[in-house]
């Protein structure tokens, strides 16, 4: 995550370090709200490539928010399942340091991450009324297993509306 450059809605670019202390920066300015910190990561296949859209979206509940976004470029899946994982696989990359990263920058400008209501979550773009919906209990197993809340269709806005937006 620290290596890649990250868009905002702006067109302005971001590295991983200034997008933690982005976010670290928007909490600590107003830590006595209720805050969530999602990574969702959406694909669209064209004809020769497919492009994938991680996002990470810090969503300041009843008072806005901001996000970021990485596009990449691939092969096609050969698969739907194949799709799935790949982007189940980059939204965990994403998360792993991240929380850590966000707690330190806090703690650097004296603002304790347990004093602060943030949930923390995966957003999945499965769900229960596509050909996903045979895919639900593995990724959210997947997800779960590895200590992170799991949000598929139609709550992981995160991955169906704003990686979705920019995968097109």
């Amino acid at each position: 995550m620290i290596e890649q450059v990250y868009m905002r809605a702006d067109g302005s670019k971001y590295t991983g370090k200034e997008v933690i202390s982005t976010i670290a920066n928007f909490i600590a300015k107003n830590p006595g709200y209720e805050y969530e910190l999602t990574v969702g990561t959406d694909s669209q296949s064209f004809a020769d490539h497919t492009k994938i859209v991680e996002v990470i979206a810090l969503h300041r509940v009843g008072n806005g928010g901001i996000y970021f976004y990485h596009i990449d470029y691939v092969e096609n899946f050969k698969s739907l399942r194949d799709k799935i994982y790949e982007e189940t696989a980059r939204s965990l990359e994403v998360s792993k340091d991240m929380l850590l990263e966000v707690a330190i920058n806090l703690d650097e400008q004296g603002v304790n991450i347990d004093d602060v209501n943030v949930h923390f979550q995966i957003h999945c773009d499965i769900g229960t009324s596509g050909k996903t919906r045979e895919l639900i209990k593995e990724i959210v197993g997947w997800v779960t297993s590895e200590g992170y809340d799991c949000l598929i269709k139609p709550d992981s806005y995160t991955a169906n509306a704003i990686a979705d937006r920019h995968s097109k």
